[in-house]
């Protein structure tokens, strides 16, 4: 049997010690290292987000005397967590209301939202809501009801604009923005009243832009330049606002293709902050171009139908007799760019003039005709009044 000693276990104790002493001075010196360089990586970090940011800075130019200077904008958005739909419907569904009314046919109803237009309090709903409606109403979230009068109305872009006679509490305006930045794939939000089921909520994308479509109440002209979404809208949503992520107005809701799933159409936002003005002031807006053609979407059959050598742009069928393009336009010619732009279909050709002209202004139009491709110049016309 081994027998320690009084000094054996000194020196063991001591050794022990020593060792302990080592592996915290170790261990700290790595935990030092580790923390090191984290710090270091986080410096790293910021200082290449500071090294970006002074770039945008110093490639901002602006105008100061004789100096031309150019500004740089950049969208930043963050998705902190997931709880943002929630707060979203929290902060916009007190500003979406119930419409409701009655027609010669019966009673009607859709939805609208409130909107603070230089201090005025108005509701911007769709057109085809209060059509030819009386005993026009709107209710709040909160279930007050209270008598509307229409303001201003414009078909050929599916709005209205709406006086509610309510107490200034009950008026709570949603933000609205310019949809121009809107891309394929940025997700939207739609609020409304579907079959009278009151702030119900729906998400998608947006599925493509620049899309038009044709109304009983248009007399055949198209209203141009709509949002098409996969966001679900049913009957009764019709004038409910169309949000982006931030809970802004960038759109609202008009219609749907029947027998589709989820696909919807809005009218966008450029197009009611372009109108609003006039609707409230002047009860109408009779500023729509007018290129007084008659057209379809060119295709590879179309082509080979005509035998013509190109596949895209819009075939003009018919040109109005008097109008802007008489005498500039032959039927036969397609029509393949504007100003620059190359149009594709239909529906790039009135989106790009509605929304990047007005009567009186001059486009030059890029087109083919018997094989031979040339720019004509037409300056375009007002869109006659929509049938009432």
């Amino acid at each position: 049997m081994l027998r320690f000693t009084n000094n054996s276990r000194k020196a063991s104790v001591s050794l022990i010690a020593l060792l302990f002493t080592v592996g915290l001075l170790v261990g700290g010196l790595g935990v030092y290292y580790l923390n090191s360089r984290a710090i270091s990586n986080l410096n790293s970090q910021i200082s290449h987000l500071k090294n970006q940011v002074d770039h945008l800075i110093e490639s901002q130019e602006y105008n100061v005397g004789n100096q031309t200077l150019n500004i740089t904008n950049q969208t930043i958005t963050l998705y902190q967590n997931a709880s943002y739909l929630p707060d979203l419907y929290t902060n916009v569904s007190n500003s979406v209301v119930l419409i409701e009314g009655e027609t010669q046919s019966g009673s009607v109803q859709g939805s609208g939202f409130v909107y603070n237009y230089s201090g005025q309090m108005v509701v911007i709903t769709n057109y085809h809501v209060v059509e030819g409606t009386t005993q026009l109403s709107v209710t709040f979230a909160n279930g007050h009801g209270f008598a509307a009068t229409v303001l201003g109305s414009d078909p050929y872009a599916d709005l209205s604009i709406l006086s509610v006679d309510a107490p200034a509490e009950e008026l709570k305006p949603v933000a609205m923005v310019s949809s121009s930045s809107l891309r394929v794939g940025d997700e939207v939000i739609a609020i409304g009243n579907p079959y009278r089921l009151v702030g119900s909520l729906t998400t998608g994308v947006v599925s493509a832009l620049h899309r038009s479509e044709q109304a009983d109440f248009t007399a055949n002209f198209s209203i141009a330049n709509l949002i098409q979404t996969s966001t679900l809208i049913n009957p009764g949503n019709s004038g409910g606002p169309l949000l982006n992520a931030a809970g802004n107005v960038v759109g609202i809701t008009n219609s749907i293709i029947s027998d589709s799933q989820g696909l919807g159409f809005a009218v966008p936002s450029d197009t009611i902050l372009r109108e609003i003005g006039d609707l409230i002031h002047t009860g109408s807006y009779n500023k729509h171009p007018y290129l007084g053609i008659g057209s379809g979407d060119m295709s590879y059959s179309v082509a080979k139908e005509y035998d013509l050598n190109v596949t895209y742009g819009v075939y003009v069928g018919s040109v109005v007799s008097g109008g802007p393009s008489d005498g500039k336009i032959r039927e036969g010619d397609v029509i393949i760019a504007m100003n620059g732009t190359v149009i594709i279909g239909s529906d790039e050709l009135v989106s790009y003039y509605e929304a990047n002209s007005l009567p009186g202004d001059v486009l030059v139009l890029t087109i083919v005709r018997d094989g031979s491709t040339m720019d004509v110049t037409v300056t375009l016309g007002t869109k006659p009044p929509a049938p009432t």
